[in-house]
């Protein structure tokens, strides 16, 4: 029993870490993303354009695949035992960075242009009026689509079996296979519950918080 527990909490602490990178490396990217997006540039727009597309559009278990392999079949770089949990992390920042990329720019193209206009009028400059003024609306248009995500998130990880790095989910099959039971199934299942239940009350609080009509 000592032995399941030590392995169950093994893979749980993996799921967080890999939720917690992942959330750390693509929010910022997916802001720069939709910068791309919004640009005047259209060589960088449609870049970003090809980008949001490709990651939306195909599975995260391809892209996982593609991220580990590709430095060898691409480069011919050897690739070591370490870097199958940089190729997670790599993998799911990109693409919940462009799932990010576009509920910021719904966001921000969501402000009137006359706050833009006042701002100049009172002397802002454009980077004062996004961080000052426009971002932290942003911010709480984007908190509900933002929370989906993240709950999407939790559940994703599990798919990090695809190029064998042992979350919460793979080590609790291997367990039941091995002990013939679903009970550590259950556990995993329950952890998933919980962890998502944690993520939307936070994501609930900060809402609350951010609400203008308390």
């Amino acid at each position: 029993m000592t032995t399941t527990f030590s392995q169950l909490l093994s893979g749980m602490v993996v799921s967080v870490e890999i939720f917690l990178l992942t959330l750390l490396f693509s929010l910022p990217l997916g802001l720069l993303v939709a910068f791309g997006r919004m640009s005047k540039n259209r060589i960088l727009q449609g870049f970003v354009k090809v980008y949001i597309a490709i990651m939306r559009g195909t599975p995260l278990m391809l892209q996982l695949i593609v991220v580990y392999f590709a430095p060898f079949y691409v480069f011919g770089v050897k690739i070591s035992q370490s870097y199958r949990f940089v190729a997670v992390i790599i993998a799911f920042s990109i693409n919940y960075a462009a799932y990010f990329a576009e509920i910021y720019r719904a966001g921000i193209e969501s402000i009137p242009i006359g706050q833009y206009e006042a701002a100049a009028v009172l002397g802002y400059s454009k980077s004062q009026t996004f961080f000052k003024i426009i971002f932290p609306q942003v911010i709480k248009r984007i908190l509900p689509p933002v929370t989906n995500e993240t709950i999407t998130l939790v559940k994703d990880t599990s798919l990090a079996f695809v190029i064998a790095v042992a979350e919460m989910f793979t080590i609790a099959k291997q367990i039941s296979a091995k002990q013939a039971s679903v009970s550590a199934l259950m556990v995993a299942g329950l952890f998933y519950f919980v962890f998502n239940y944690v993520v939307a009350y936070i994501m609930e609080m900060f809402e609350k918080k951010l609400s203008y009509y308390r």
